[in-house]
């Protein structure tokens, strides 16, 4: 069989490019375009679609693809395995054998045999490829197998004298390959009943894990941005060369680039969905890229940063994340591009040409995504469906504002991660988005509770009138003022003598009805409910109830308790908290702090352990509640995320108020030159003939500097259009000056340990970390 114009081209297609898991796709794709085929004709397939591969067991190993097709004819056998046969209807297929298949099965190993047969044929018929044999006669050896049952149908590929690293990776990445075969197989896998097996184990579709579609947020409280938006844009049919692929421009006969006359009518369309992610995630958040249901990018950024169109080099900077970009992103899509062409690695769209352009410009718009950075170059609004996502799910606030679960504090990403990969891996809870929605529900109320406790802790309790009279030495019916009671009130009413006491036994609660009690009137706090213990301890697994207002919390003997362990099953416990004992309303206890005092005794019985009671508290926290750590790095972080989102908001508030050199003309002459030399050191060298024009300073300006700013020009960053607090409408000077010292005071705090953090003490560790939750409740739109 004649396969290739030359020996030494075809062992040199060994030496491309491809990852172990792009040569065993590329012998995934060519069965599933024959499925795909079978069920466009409609015929009927009682035997399933499947395809199987079987993995080297040792460094001698074999890798097998198996699939369940309609097999090839010889003639057909002969074109699929010849170097450089592009084959027809190029653009309806993942891919076809041809150079695909050459390089895939060069670079696994120096032999490759190709078996295929037809329901009813009497054999199996194929070639063998045997890199270290074949000569510059291009001839490959014919092979044939005797066939048990005539009605099988199919084809195998079997690569042996496998590359030894190749076959390394392919006996040790199973799992590895199983997955990334699922996410890019994802879409082909849920839509159609196609089999895929590796080593054994089916493979299964990596789905998002997006919220659904009836979720949104609200945009400055009123603005609908929905969590889920499907494209469907169908552009005008094109003409396509069925022989090179190359689609036509104008309407000639023969096609422009290869002289054939093989020219077809098309459709181009658009389809797909941009979504939300239910969690964030360093690198797993972008847009996937489909062309004929494989993926070609998974995770793609490059929409996320604006290339000016007019070919202005320095405007590549990522638009998305740059918010706290260091927790990653949650805007995701899937966008089918079934006409646009991709490269011969099928790693990549060829992104000069015209419809991909086309697909970018209709996402994501010409226009930056940032609002502010768009006025400032002169664009209208984008508003494109990623602009609008951007626009409502850019920060990433716990709460419903910004569709993030949290714990009543601050979201609680490393749960929601959690929760994700239990997503992937089929738990039922966690299949839709409910599990993180009460989250963000529960976030609201914890939170709500929180703010009703302080106001009800500020105002003092109302006098017990009578208890007053009391101490006054005066009879209670009796008005304080001595005054007589009016006649009508003096008149001596003669009763009738009580009856006798009847005894009547009071029915006891019982401990369960009682614990029962508490949880019907309880919510749970997400970020205590874990695991807690520690390697000397052992663990348990607590879920943590907070009790609603009104309910008491009591002991056994009726005695009122912070905290109540209720032990279930096994290494199972229930945590009653309430909210309202003086140990957290009065004196400022920590949820945490107490619920470890409870479980440190539970779990000191339980290993017979001698440790004290605070070797206990002090070992189980740092296991368990490793998150909380009180150090320089972990709340400098934290204060610097939250300098960063009110930057953006001041530098908001100063473009549309246009007061950007009013507010320039503020700093002084050492802030701007600690202004100019962090703009050099971030290379935004162009920007500095633009400070104090427009906003871009206050992102490189001291952040001690950012304090004195909100001073100097209150009424452009309260009422509402950064911090919450109101201001113009205060009357008097005091309370003007009480509202903004209430943002100021925080502020300061949380500038100078995100700017000084390396030797604060813990004293000023607890105060910032204070601070910065003061400061976000202040933020306009923060609850």
């Amino acid at each position: 069989m004649k396969i290739t114009p030359s020996a030494r081209v075809l062992s040199m297609l060994g030496e491309i490019d491809f990852d172990e898991w792009q040569c065993v796709a590329e012998l995934v794709d060519n069965p599933f375009d024959d499925f795909l085929d079978i069920i466009r004709a409609g015929t009927e397939w009682p035997d399933g679609f499947t395809v199987s591969v079987t993995l080297p067991s040792s460094p001698k190993g074999i890798l097998e693809v198996r699939d369940t097709g309609r097999g090839m004819s010889y003639d057909r056998l002969a074109r699929a395995v010849r170097a450089g046969w592009s084959g027809n209807d190029m653009h309806d297929k993942l891919g076809l054998f041809g150079m695909g298949f050459n390089i895939s099965t060069a670079r696994l190993g120096r032999r490759t045999r190709v078996l295929t047969t037809r329901a009813g044929d009497t054999e199996w018929i194929g070639v063998e490829i045997d890199l270290d044999q074949i000569k510059d006669d291009f001839e490959a050896k014919d092979i044939t197998e005797p066939k048990t049952d005539p009605s099988q149908h199919g084809t195998r590929i079997i690569v042996d004298r496998l590359r030894r690293t190749r076959a390394e990776w392919l006996r040790r990445n199973g799992a590895s390959l199983r997955n990334i075969l699922g996410s890019v197989y994802s879409w082909i896998l849920t839509e159609h009943p196609f089999e895929l097996y590796v080593g054994g184990t089916r493979v299964k579709p990596v789905r998002h894990c997006r919220w659904g579609d009836d979720r949104y947020v609200l945009y400055n409280g009123k603005e609908r941005i929905p969590a889920y938006i499907p494209i469907d844009e169908k552009l005008q049919d094109g003409i396509a060369c069925r022989d090179c692929g190359e689609w036509q421009i104008g309407s000639g006969e023969v096609c422009s680039v290869c002289g054939s006359g093989n020219l077809t009518v098309r459709e181009r369309r658009i389809h797909g969905w941009l979504g939300v992610q239910r969690y964030l995630d360093k690198t797993e958040y972008g847009i996937d890229f489909l062309r004929n249901g494989r993926k070609i990018l998974r995770w793609d950024k490059q929409l996320f940063t604006w290339n000016n169109p007019d070919g202005i080099a320095g405007n590549e900077e990522p638009e998305y994340p740059v918010e706290l970009a260091h927790q990653g992103g949650r805007l995701i899509g899937e966008i089918h591009l079934d006409h646009v062409p991709v490269t011969y690695q099928k790693d990549a769209f060829e992104y000069g040409d015209r419809s991909w352009l086309t697909a970018v410009e209709l996402l994501r718009g010409l226009a930056p995504l940032q609002p502010q950075r768009a006025r400032k170059l002169g664009y209208p609004e984008n508003e494109s469906p990623l602009a609008l996502l951007f626009k409502g799910f850019r920060r990433n606030d716990a709460g419903l504002r910004c569709l993030v679960p949290g714990d009543g504090h601050k979201p609680i990403h490393a749960d929601t991660r959690d929760w994700g990969r239990k997503f992937q891996a089929g738990v039922s809870e966690f299949q839709t988005d409910e599990h993180w929605w009460q989250a963000v529900l529960r976030h609201e109320e914890i939170k709500k509770r929180g703010k009703e406790a302080k106001t009800a802790a500020s105002v003092p309790a109302q006098p017990d009138e009578q208890a007053v009279l009391g101490a006054l030495g005066l009879p209670p019916d009796i008005p304080a003022s001595g005054a007589a009671k009016p006649e009508t009130e003096q008149k001596t009413v003669t009763t009738a003598p009580a009856p006798a006491a009847v005894a009547v036994k009071e029915k006891t609660e019982a401990r369960g009805e009682r614990l029962a009690r508490y949880e019907s009137a309880a919510s749970p706090h997400t970020y205590l409910s874990r695991p807690f213990g520690h390697p000397e301890l052992g663990y348990v697994k607590v879920r943590t109830l907070l009790l609603k207002p009104g309910e008491r919390l009591l002991d056994d003997n009726g005695l009122p308790v912070p905290v109540l362990l209720d032990q279930r099953s096994g290494n199972e416990l229930t945590a009653l908290v309430d909210p309202e004992h003086d140990a957290f309303r009065r004196f400022g206890a920590d949820y945490a702090d107490l619920l470890l005092v409870e479980l440190g005794a539970v779990l000191k019985v339980r290993a017979r352990s001698d440790w004290s009671p605070s070797q206990l508290v002090a070992a189980i926290r740092a296991e368990s509640l490793q998150d909380s750590v009180l150090d320089g790095t972990t709340v400098g972080a934290e204060a610097r995320d939250l300098l960063s989102e009110i930057r953006e908001r001041v530098a908001e508030a100063l473009d549309e108020s246009g007061i950007c050199t009013t507010a320039y003309g503020h700093l002084s002459d050492e802030e701007e030159n600690a202004t100019e030399e962090a703009v050099i050191a971030a290379g935004r060298v162009g920007l500095v003939g633009r400070l104090g024009r427009d906003s871009g300073f206050v992102h490189h300006m001291p952040a001690l500097a950012l304090v004195r700013l909100v001073q100097a020009m209150p009424e452009s960053f309260m009422d509402g259009a950064v911090f919450r607090g109101p201001y113009a409408g205060v009357s008097s000077p005091s309370g003007k000056a009480l509202s903004l010292a209430r943002v100021t005071g925080c502020l300061a705090d949380v500038a100078t340990l995100g700017t000084f953090a390396g030797g604060a003490t813990t004293q000023h560790l607890r105060r910032a970390r204070l601070s910065i939750a003061l400061l976000r409740d202040e933020l306009a739109g923060e609850g």
